[in-house]
């Protein structure tokens, strides 16, 4: 079974898991060519670790029955997306509303700010410049198909 198809299986297995909790969902799935499987998930209102390791036992023993993996040769991890990990759906992007990001354009113009909506066709983002009393905010308005990237940022 090649990588795609591999991929594919792997993802219903983990629809039919995650059908009767719908605040969790796919974020990511790869197969590395040591057959290591990366399953990235997220929720609403986020994953704990417990959920994960509730999901990674369920689909362990499933990747096991369905003999996806020649002498059952694999390893397998699920574990919600870091704050390295870019946002990828709208979902991910609604539950971040009001937190930092860095938006890296297509063109390669990088943006820092507080997302403070999203909406079908992109986002806004608040960029604060200057401090004290030359501080200005500006807002900047993004279409999904304008953005390379976005990531989360952590402020201290």
């Amino acid at each position: 079974m090649n990588s795609d198809s591999t991929i594919s299986t792997i993802e219903e297995m983990v629809k039919g898991l995650l059908a009767d909790e719908p605040q969790y969902f796919i974020v990511d799935l790869r197969i590395k060519p040591t057959n290591n499987v990366k399953l990235y998930l997220d929720g609403d209102q986020g994953i704990t670790i417990e959920k994960c390791i509730s999901y990674n036992r369920a689909l362990y023993k499933l990747l096991l029955e369905a003999s996806l993996f020649p002498e059952d040769d694999f390893s397998l991890e699920v574990s919600s997306p870091g704050l390295d990990e870019p946002l990828k759906w709208h979902r991910q992007y609604q539950k971040n509303i009001g937190r930092p990001v860095e938006v890296l354009l297509l063109d390669g113009v990088k943006i820092e700010g507080k997302m403070t909506e999203v909406s079908e066709e992109g986002i806004t983002v608040e960029e604060t410049r200057g401090k004290n009393k030359k501080k200005e905010v500006i807002t900047h308005n993004f279409l999904f198909n304008n953005i390379k990237s976005t990531k989360l940022q952590v402020v201290f």
